[in-house]
């Protein structure tokens, strides 16, 4: 690494860093956003070839906002009949909302069978932006709360609705993300430090690289190929900030110890940047590599957070070697005070709390390992239960008007009656369709659709289904459906919400398969490189995997226990495995290289005492990184979104279980039982085994 410290030139690094963050800040670039409605399903999915061909037919320039109207907001009234006056009021509706309408469209209505409700249909542009349906939606909530009284109810639900809440869900969400996040770090870099200033120069650098992350993004969406959207914005600020405060901590505890060494504090810097430079590199391009393996994905989402978090994690881990250590030379040794270290201090690295948990590990390893193992097992148990798959209404923490709204229209409609499936056939085949979709359990009523024309020799036939949008039950219909006009024409194409659900499900499932394996390669294949052992490299990825399962386990007990939550989002058991595996293996770099080092100055033992030492002085601030990590990732629980809220929780209890047991205890008694063959095969697997320490008759 270039060593960028000097009397002058650390000045000149931190002038160059602002300017050119300053110049970054202010590139007039918005990043290019995805579709939330399709953010899981790739153009070649049939759902969204269906959803093509209909537009090419002129059916998808109209998309209906649905209003639901009953009586459940007087007391005592509810599932009561409207009566005449009700209706009355809304025939009055319908003529009112006409002005929300698209140009050439016509608001329609439908009264429930059992009388106690109705729906208003208003036929919005399926090309509005989603602030104009926001604008839109949200006018059109107000005058209904406004115009309706007497007990009746109002409630917007449809497409447009929860896109419009979907949306809600991320205002300001960037500034609160950034707000919590920054206040949790500062807390935690003041309590590690116990400075009243040190905190506030890696706060600053990575707050700055978070910043300049976004415009890297928004750049970056103009030359990849990916889009960006609320989730992957989150959690690109997420691993920026944990992981570059990571590297920071990492740098900066290195540097305090060559102090203790060293009288000038640019030679202790340009020390500790050789020293810690490698883990830092071989760490950040683990994750890396790891995002980019997101790439192999069909899922939109899933790519976009590959290609942006790893753009974030390059200049996170650029700001943290070339611009924190000229940051942190300027101020010199007081930077530190009240702690200051000075050169010719002795460095503890036999001594204090992680020494003797070491010692405790490499006296006892084979019980210490083995109740390590047992605990994680017992951990992965609830993954038995584990179930995926969230529908529309199920996506929100909180409850909005989209959600309790498709929930009264469930109540006395079909359904499916807001967001029909479409089924696009051969024109000469559409009545034979039309009478098979109509004779299937499941199916409610299939008609040619009005908006469309049959041009080109194709019809569009709309298929409301009796069972709630994105449900098991959806989804075996949905599959009947396929099956049966597949039989009629072997050219026909099923869409809409519940089709997209499904074809998100499978692709979230082959994305695994692929992109697991892959992640796993790129990890073992930097550990081969980085500890040149094979040994060390398998057992390293199999102490995270394992991490990984016991992660997913205690937290599907708690979603399904305690929070509530039916299932897990499609996306999250790989985002949760990508985030836990290439992160957690970080841990376990910064041990094994520290040990690795130790190791290199031992002639004799090169497993227990060196793992030992490097135990003991990385202990702390591996703790602290890890616990500062696991708080990051628990940040996104701020956001009303369970798939963040899921992702959050498992990735931060992971962590600190990696950092707390795998890699403090279980890491430890493994490299102890293995001695050298730890390293096999490389040199150190070829030293000599250490004398066997004499038993100690107990007192």
């Amino acid at each position: 690494m270039p060593h960028l410290v000097g009397p002058r030139l650390s000045w000149l690094v931190v002038l160059l860093a602002v300017l050119f963050s300053g110049l970054a800040l202010a590139l007039p670039i918005t990043a290019d956003e995805s579709d939330a409605g399709v953010a899981n399903v790739p153009a070649g999915a049939e759902s969204r070839q269906a959803e093509q061909v209909r537009d090419e037919l002129g059916g998808s320039e109209i998309v209906p906002a649905i209003v639901v109207i009953d009586r459940a907001g007087a007391t005592g009234s509810d599932g009561a009949q409207l009566t005449d006056d009700d209706r009355a009021t809304v025939e009055t509706l319908v003529k009112s909302l006409q002005r929300y309408a698209v140009e050439g469209s016509t608001v329609f209505q439908q009264f429930s069978d059992d009388g106690a409700a109705a729906i208003v249909g208003v036929p919005l542009s399926a090309r509005a932006s989603n602030d104009e349906l926001v604008a839109t939606v949200g006018d059109m909530r107000t005058y209904l709360g406004r115009e309706l009284t007497g007990g009746l109810r109002a409630q917007v639900t449809g497409g447009p609705a929860f896109t419009v809440d979907l949306a809600g869900v991320f205002d300001g969400a960037d500034t609160r993300l950034l707000m919590v996040t920054a206040l949790v770090v500062a807390v935690l870099l003041l309590l590690t430090y116990r400075s009243p200033w040190l905190w506030l120069v890696p706060l600053a650098v990575v707050g700055v690289a978070d910043q300049v992350a976004v415009s890297v993004v928004a750049v970056g969406t103009k030359v990849l190929p990916f889009t960006t959207d609320g989730a992957s914005v989150g959690i690109t600020s997420v691993l920026v900030f944990g992981a570059g405060t990571n590297y920071a901590l990492l740098l900066i505890a290195r540097y305090r110890e060559e102090l203790r060494r060293h009288e000038n504090r640019y030679e202790a810097m340009r020390i500790a940047v050789d020293r810690a430079a490698p883990a830092i590199l071989a760490s950040s391009g683990t994750v890396v590599l790891a995002l980019l393996c997101l790439g192999f994905a069909q899922s939109p989402s899933s790519r976009n957070i590959g290609l942006g978090g790893a753009l974030g994690i390059v200049t996170a881990v650029l700001y943290a070697l070339l611009v924190l250590p000229a940051a942190m030379t300027v101020p010199g040794r007081r930077l530190f005070w009240p702690f200051v270290p000075r050169a010719g201090q002795e460095v503890a690295e036999r001594s204090g709390f992680w020494w003797r948990v070491a010692a405790g590990v490499t006296r006892r390893p084979v019980l210490v390992g083995s109740a390590s193992l047992v605990l994680l097992g017992v951990l992965m148990i609830p993954l038995a239960g584990l179930r995926t798959g969230l529908s529309q209404t199920e996506q929100f923490r909180a409850t909005p008007e989209s959600v309790t709204g498709q929930e009264t229209l469930g109540e006395h409609f079909p359904a499916g009656s807001s967001q029909p499936t479409i089924v696009v056939v051969a024109t000469d085949a559409a009545a034979k369709a039309q009478t098979a979709l109509a004779d299937l359990d499941g199916v409610r009523s299939a008609r040619p659709e009005r908006n469309t024309s049959a041009t080109a020799g194709r019809t569009v036939i709309d298929v409301v289904l009796d069972a709630a949008p994105a449900s098991g039950a959806a989804f075996d219909t949905i599959r009947q459906i396929r099956t049966t006009v597949d039989g009629i024409d072997p050219q026909a194409l099923v869409g809409g919400s519940d089709a997209q659900a499904l074809d998100a499900d499978r692709i979230a499932d082959r994305d695994r398969r692929i992109v697991i394996p892959l992640v796993l390669l790129v990890v073992l294949a930097v550990l081969l490189v980085l500890l040149r052992s094979l040994v060390a490299a398998g057992l390293l990825v199999l102490t995270v995997v394992a991490t990984y399962a016991a992660a997913m386990g205690a937290a599907w007990f708690a979603f399904d226990r305690w929070f509530g939550f039916p299932a897990l989002d499609l996306i999250v058991p790989l985002m949760a495995f990508l985030f836990l595996v290439a992160l957690g293996v970080d841990y376990n770099i910064f041990l094994t290289t520290r040990a690795r080092e130790e190791a290199a100055k031992s002639p004799e033992d090169v497993a227990r005492g060196p793992i030992s030492v490097a135990l003991a002085v990385t202990g702390g601030v591996i703790t602290s990184a890890g616990i500062l990590l696991a708080a990051v990732f628990a940040v996104l629980g701020v956001l009303p979104l369970i798939t963040l809220t899921q992702i959050g929780v498992i990735v931060g209890f992971g962590v600190l279980l990696d950092t707390l047991l795998v890699r403090s205890v279980l890491v430890p008694a493994l490299v102890t039982l293995l001695g050298r063959w730890f390293w096999w095969p490389g040199e150190l697997s070829r030293r000599p085994a250490a004398p066997e320490e004499p038993e100690k008759t107990p007192v």
